[in-house]
């Protein structure tokens, strides 16, 4: 059966409602100045050791499609140019991910201190925040590090799969690259609201079950997240932004998930 248009309406809806969390995160630059300062301190520092892996990747992009397409290296020509930039930009989308990715779970680990100094005041603006971490401080960071190792890994197969994708003839970059900023939006959406849910108690698991309630909102904030990390020198601005913004998702998400766990015990 064809997507119903009330669902799809409201789908949409729901994604651009995500965005706007990115966006009331980015607002934070005027109101609260000297903290976002504070959190593109890390991300400009981890920034630029990642601007390195990027040129270094896209410098040797020829090289890295020689060697993923070996089976073409008898072709005629334009075929055996053409296979190598097909392999080419799979490889580009499939180590963007990974990079994307990578940044923010280093920066996060980097800049805890400071994340965490925005992350409580953005809880404390909604109100009724959680207890701060600081009794089980070595715990939290062990755990949000395991968890961001899990990520990595799916970070890893996912690239993997856009790495295959790319070899589809036709479109097969197209798909690549939009499959690589949803499932990219999602990772980055995942370890962005660590900070809210493990604050609470919540595992990794239980994480991602409750932002699938949520899942066109979740993605909204996510893959803008991601596509603007996409521009040179934006992270730095975005990173803090991002970690505002995703306290206010994951507080909407939680009061939304109690909701409908109080409503289904009635």
């Amino acid at each position: 059966m064809p997507p119903d248009s009330t669902t799809t309406s409201t789908a949409t809806r729901e994604f651009f409602a995500g965005t706007a969390f990115l966006g009331r995160g980015l607002q934070l630059w005027v109101t609260s100045p000297r903290l976002m300062l504070l959190g593109a301190l890390p991300a400009l520092i981890v920034g630029i050791a990642y601007l390195a892996g990027s040129v270094l990747l896209f410098v040797n992009l020829e090289t890295i499609a020689v060697a993923l397409s070996p089976f073409a290296s008898g072709w005629d020509e334009p075929w055996r140019t053409g296979m190598r930039i097909v392999a080419g930009a799979a490889a580009a989308a499939a180590g963007i991910l990974v990079l994307a990715y990578s940044f923010v779970a280093v920066t996060l680990i980097a800049g805890d201190p400071f994340y965490e100094r925005i992350w409580h005041d953005v809880e404390n603006n909604l109100g009724n925040p959680p207890a701060e971490r600081s009794p089980g401080l070595l715990r939290g960071i062990l755990r949000s590090v395991a968890d961001a190792l899990r990520l990595v890994g799916l970070a890893i197969v996912v690239a993997i799969g856009l790495l295959l994708c790319g070899f589809i003839p036709g479109l097969g970059q197209l798909i690549a690259l939009i499959l690589g900023a949803v499932f990219g939006g999602w990772i980055l959406t995942l370890e962005l609201t660590g900070l809210a849910f493990d604050a609470r108690g919540f595992t990794l698991g239980q994480r991602k079950r409750m932002l699938r309630t949520r899942r066109a909102r979740s993605l909204g904030f996510g893959v803008l997240t991601y596509l603007l990390f996409l521009i040179p020198g934006a992270a730095v601005i975005v990173m803090p932004a991002a970690v505002a913004g995703a306290a206010m998702l994951s507080r909407d998400v939680l009061t939304s998930s109690t909701s409908g766990s109080s409503a289904s015990g009635e």
